[in-house]
């Protein structure tokens, strides 16, 4: 499978290249989070509520601090990362962050559904970032950085990045 070599700076973030099994361990502990959120939505929907406003917050750091800051990123660096043998593989922070906003999407539409009292929306948004989750840490198909070049494409450049007018 192809990675992306290129990498886009965002201010305030080390875009630096990151070590491919970090992202994967993260989405190994969101699978379980949200598979959690959907057995309580079952039994508990204000507990799955509470659970899914928790992973929110978790995607949203994910999104505006970059994976080395991300909370589950954290444990990956300070336990695990120690453990495995020198870094073979790596892949840009931009997309990795990205990917996280569009969990942070899907969280707070569940969320939105949960707090609304909708059996349907809440349990579905969290099975869309299940889905998402699940699909990279088994396989290593990580949605948002597939979709990041599309949306950095249609993003406008900014002032500072145009060419200067002749």
């Amino acid at each position: 499978m192809s990675r992306i070599t290129t990498s886009v700076s965002v201010p305030g973030s080390a875009a630096g290249p990151v070590d491919i099994r970090g992202p994967r361990f993260v989405a190994w502990i969101t699978t379980g989070v949200l598979v959690v959120v959907l057995l309580l939505a079952a039994v508990a929907p204000p507990a799955a509520a509470i659970l899914i406003a928790i992973q929110a917050v978790v995607f949203a750091s994910g999104a505006a601090l970059g994976p080395r800051r991300h909370p589950y990123g954290l444990l990956y660096a300070r336990l695990v990362a120690p453990r495995l043998g020198p870094v073979t593989e790596t892949e840009p922070a931009a997309p990795l962050r990205f990917a996280q906003l569009l969990g942070f999407v899907f969280a707070a539409v569940s969320l939105l559904g949960f707090v609304l009292g909708d059996s349907v929306v809440g349990p579905l948004f969290a099975g869309f970032a299940l889905f998402a989750a699940f699909l990279n840490a088994a396989f290593g198909i990580c949605l948002g950085c597939k979709i990041y070049p599309l949306a950095t494409r249609l993003v406008p450049r900014s002032l500072s990045e145009s060419p200067a007018p002749n």
